[in-house]
């Protein structure tokens, strides 16, 4: 210690010499674990280099994917973007293109408004003091119906047109009125109704003939297809009389927007039926219409069966002889021309009565045995006035002068029959290719004497014809103090009076 405080380092012992062997042992030892270790670390760093290579791999696939779908999507967008803005375009083409239709459909819809008014003639009866004027009567009638239809429309007056359509049965009609004792003179109605459908180009008659669905079968069909009209503003329908038009009309209601563009025009009091349908009425019984329906008043006698005639060329005779065919329908006034009323038979048969040789034979046909002259005895006429054979009655009588009677006949026999046609109902339609004759110039018993032959041939309707001045035979009108003095009456038995002996007709 003395040594060491005196500065003097001690030295150490000096180490034990280490064994060589062991040392170098050691050191291998030491060397080989280490480089199992760098062994480990290496496979350690290959694997990791092989995995990542395999993650590259498949990221860089993965990110080729990617950007192939992004790139479709970029395509996907701008065909969105572009495919937006043309629709939009279109939105705004369809817009403008929708506000111009709305336009058009506007104006269409309210350009030539007009209100129509479909009239049963059969039932909505003008005034007599309308009827009576004839063709004046019917004008005033017309523009009085204009007038009044238009006042219903307020402040739309000016720019509504009106058309009206009358449907009646002329025939029928004139018989009704006739009966009723309303009718001064057969031509007053065809006149009337020639004046209204001539007052307005909108204004027409339509003569529809037999049948009480004819009509009304017009009437509504016309209703339906005006009212799918934008146009038709309101429908009139003269029919307040006929209860049958009720289905019809709640037919109609059945869509509500309909209701109010109907009107039931009242002439007589409206049917409790129409009434229930809530359809809304208008009545111009003051201005236009009766208020009261045809009844039968009057009695017509058999004679008085002889309506208004066209009549024949005025050169042939200065009476008339009139007819349209059985099987003619009846035409509409829109196309009669008007006329001064013809002479008809019986009228020809009164005012013009046939001199000596007293008194004129009612001539028939040629028998095998000439029958003598009959003198018509109260016995006959008693007959004719008692006994109804139908619905169409007695035709008026026919007086007819022997002398004309055989020269007719004669014609026939020396094959130059004249055409009835021709004389009766007017120039013969098929002009020179008919058979008959046309160029004879008949005189008014001849003329008479034609019609009476004509009126040997059984009209095909029998006694359900209408029409008025119909030429052939309705009855059998060869009989004489209770025998058919024929001898091949075509009359059936019920066209003669009951008890009647009958030679020999046809079955």
């Amino acid at each position: 210690m003395d040594r060491l405080q005196d500065g003097q380092v001690a030295s150490q012992p000096p180490a034990a010499p280490m064994d060589i062997s062991s040392t170098i042992a050691e050191f291998v030892h030491r060397y080989q674990a280490l480089s199992l270790h760098r062994d480990s670390l290496d496979n350690l760093i290959k694997d990791l280099i092989v995995y990542s290579e395999s993650v590259e791999s498949s990221l860089r696939e993965e990110n080729t994917n990617l950007l192939s779908k992004l790139r479709e999507k970029e395509l996907d967008l701008e065909d969105a973007t572009r495919s937006r803005r043309d629709l939009q375009q279109q939105v705004q083409q369809l817009h403008v293109y929708r506000d111009a239709v709305l336009q058009d459909r506007h104006h269409l819809k309210n350009s030539n408004p007009y209100v129509i008014a479909l009239m049963d003639g059969d039932g909505l009866i003008f005034k007599e003091s309308f009827i009576a004027q004839g063709a004046e009567g019917g004008k005033k009638a017309a523009y009085a119906l204009q007038t009044a239809i238009l006042e219903q429309c307020g402040s739309y007056a000016g720019d509504i047109e009106v058309v009206a359509k009358v449907y009646a049965n002329m025939t029928g009609l004139c018989n009704s009125m006739r009966r009723d004792g309303s009718l001064s003179n057969e031509s007053h109605p065809k006149d009337f109704f020639l004046g209204f459908t001539q007052a307005k180009a909108s204004f027409d008659f339509v003569d529809v003939g037999h049948g009480k669905e004819e009509a009304d079968n017009k009437i509504r069909e016309t209703t339906k297809w005006h009212l799918r009209n934008n146009n038709c503003k309101q429908v009139i329908l003269g029919i307040s009389h006929d209860a049958g038009h009720a289905p019809f009309l709640d037919e109609l209601f059945q869509d509500p927007s309909l209701r109010s563009r109907v009107t039931v025009l009242e002439g007589s009091p409206t049917a409790p039926e129409l009434a229930a349908t809530g359809v809304n009425l208008l009545n111009l019984n003051e201005r236009l219409f009766r208020s009261e329906k045809l009844i039968d008043r009057v009695p017509i006698p058999p004679e008085s069966f002889s309506p208004p005639a066209v009549s024949v060329k005025a050169k042939a005779a200065t009476a008339s002889v009139t007819s349209v065919g059985t099987s003619t329908p009846a035409t509409s006034a829109a196309s009669t021309p008007a006329q001064a009323p013809a002479t008809t038979y019986a009228r020809a048969a009164v005012k013009n009565p046939i001199p000596p040789p007293p008194p004129p034979p009612q001539a028939t046909l040629p028998t095998q045995t000439k029958l003598p002259p009959a003198t018509p005895r109260p016995q006959q006429t008693t007959k004719s006035t008692t006994w109804n054979p139908g619905p169409r009655g007695l035709d008026p009588p026919l007086h007819v002068s022997q002398s004309a009677l055989d020269t007719i006949k004669k014609r026939r026999e020396h094959k130059n029959k004249l055409c009835n046609n021709h004389y009766l109902r007017g120039p013969c339609a098929k002009g020179a290719a008919c058979s008959f004759e046309h160029s004879y110039r008949p005189t008014r018993d001849e003329l008479v004497a034609i019609a009476f032959l004509t009126r040997l041939n059984p009209c095909s309707n029998g006694q359900r014809c209408e029409v008025g001045d119909c030429i052939y035979g309705h009855h059998c009108p060869s009989v004489r103090e209770g025998v058919c003095t024929h001898p091949f009456c075509k009359f059936g038995k019920e066209d003669h009076p009951p008890g009647t002996r009958i030679r020999l007709h046809k079955s």
